[in-house]
């Protein structure tokens, strides 16, 4: 995998902590966790992370941030690393254990900008809850 498309599944976290304009420290937490565990990360250096993550939030900054990383995201990744994506979007929005309205209207977003099926959709979204449900 290209660190095109690390990159962009990174991105996908980053604008998931920024929805709500308070990127928790778990949903930080989660990411760093994500970036270090999972094997879509394989062969990424998770000491590039906080710049990569630096890179997004100046990208969101701007004008129309927001749908540039989205576009970015779609246009870097293959079809069949956007489901994993849309996942990793999940996983940072139910890791803090609530989900505002916020993140919800960007999974809104990130899921019609990577043209994922609703039906899918929510079964990730499903699983993500599942993961992050408190015992």
């Amino acid at each position: 995998m290209g660190m095109m498309e690390h990159t962009a599944l990174i991105y996908t976290m980053v604008i998931m902590s920024a929805a709500d304009s308070d990127m928790a420290d778990v949903e930080l937490g989660i990411s760093g966790e994500i970036v270090r565990t999972l094997p879509a990360f394989k062969g990424f250096d998770a000491d590039l992370l906080p710049k990569v993550a630096e890179e997004c939030a100046e990208l969101i900054g701007n004008d129309g941030g927001l749908e540039t990383v989205i576009k970015l995201v779609t246009q870097s990744l293959p079809t069949r690393l956007r489901e994993t994506a849309y996942a990793l979007a999940c996983d940072v929005a139910a890791a803090d254990g609530k989900v505002s309205a916020e993140e919800v209207r960007l999974l809104e977003m990130i899921r019609d900008g990577l043209e994922i099926d609703r039906l899918v959709a929510a079964a990730i979204e499903r699983s993500a809850r599942a993961h992050f449900q408190d015992v």
